[in-house]
């Protein structure tokens, strides 16, 4: 299990930006895939973004690709979520995931470890 917390959620107005950082406890963070997923009331939670351990290889949904970008500091056993162009719809809060594995996954199975979540709202 690895132990993560997510911060830099907030309110942003419809096209702003938002960064958000996740922070993981293990030394042993480089041997984890990593996700972004979220849940917006009323809805189940959804796949957002995935990195591979080493950062090489992302996968994105659909719906935030060419507006979010995933990446990972390994050094800092922290892996980011950089929002662009934000949208009402984005409007959710944002869970960061570590899969016991080297390759991403868009499959919230294939995760075993979660943080906390952190709020985004966008405004219109």
């Amino acid at each position: 299990q690895v132990q993560l917390v997510e911060s830099g959620g907030g309110l942003v107005q419809a096209g702003g930006s938002l960064r958000l950082s996740c922070a993981a406890s293990r030394r042993t963070f480089s041997g984890y895939a990593m996700g972004w997923f979220r849940q917006a009331p009323g809805k189940e939670r959804e796949f957002v973004a995935s990195i591979s351990r080493e950062g090489g290889s992302t996968y994105y949904a659909d719906s935030v690709k060419g507006r979010f970008t995933i990446s990972r500091v390994n050094p800092k056993n922290t892996v980011y979520l950089q929002m662009n162009s934000l949208k009402p719809e984005d409007t959710a809060v944002y869970y960061c995931s570590a899969r016991g594995s080297s390759w991403y996954s868009g499959l919230e199975a294939d995760f075993g470890s979660w943080g906390q979540g952190t709020q985004v709202t966008v405004s219109s």
